[in-house]
């Protein structure tokens, strides 16, 4: 088999056509897309520059903060469900569970690094639960509950996402051991391994970095 060849082999793959497309799909820069489309801003020169929900609602809470709120949350949602979205694909399409876990992985970094703004974006949270809830709802959705409660409790965007996403993947390693969970909801009997949900704990945290050392440094703010 020549390169080319072996380029078009490859290139043909639906697990290649995957991967290419969650790395896309999750690069769409929602929070940026709405603020500079309805108030022809640049959330990238605002805030954190992140083009998350947290920055989405700093970018505009001084104009209307009725507005900030509602934008912030849908910016949530469509990050989340650009996730979700390419992870149901691939399971109505029949593709491993391996795959679907790398095409998770694949939507965050697309997300934090989107191709759309010169490999910059957000902090992967929301894609991060859209990604995996699909592939593990119980942990999911208790790691959503843990975020609402945080977040409800101290009012900082970073603590809450980095306390909700972590609480998750380590119920991974708790869960599937004390309940009888289907083969198709437990990381267990999907691929024998958690490798997966520690990548994406990892990336998170290096993506919050910054809000860490802001966070150690008594200099992160509230979100009110």
């Amino acid at each position: 088999m020549d390169f080319l060849s072996g380029m078009l082999y490859v290139l043909s793959n639906i697990n290649v056509i995957f991967y290419f497309l969650a790395f896309i799909i999750g690069g769409i820069p929602f929070g940026w897309l709405l603020v500079k489309i309805l108030y022809k801003v640049d959330i990238r020169q605002i805030g954190s520059g992140s083009i998350g929900a947290t920055n989405v609602y700093r970018a505009i809470k001084e104009k209307d903060e009725k507005k900030a709120k509602i934008l912030s949350i849908l910016t949530i949602i469509l990050d989340a469900t650009k996730g979700l979205i390419i992870v149901a694909i691939a399971k109505i399409m029949g593709l491993s569970y391996e795959t679907q876990w790398t095409i998770a992985l694949l939507a965050i970094i697309g997300h934090c690094y989107s191709p759309f703004l010169g490999f910059k974006g957000g902090k992967g949270v929301a894609t991060a639960i859209g990604s995996v809830i699909l592939l593990i709802p119980i942990e999911g959705i208790c790691g959503l509950i843990v975020w609402g409660i945080v977040g409800k409790v101290f009012k900082i965007s970073s603590i809450s996402s980095l306390v909700g996403v972590l609480s998750g993947i380590v119920l991974t390693f708790v869960i599937p051991y004390i309940l009888p969970l289907p083969d198709n909801i437990s990381i267990v009997a999907q691929i024998h391994t958690h490798t997966p949900v520690v990548l994406i704990g990892l990336f998170i945290i290096y993506t919050h970095i910054p809000n860490i050392k802001r966070l150690l440094s008594g200099q992160e703010g509230k979100v009110l």
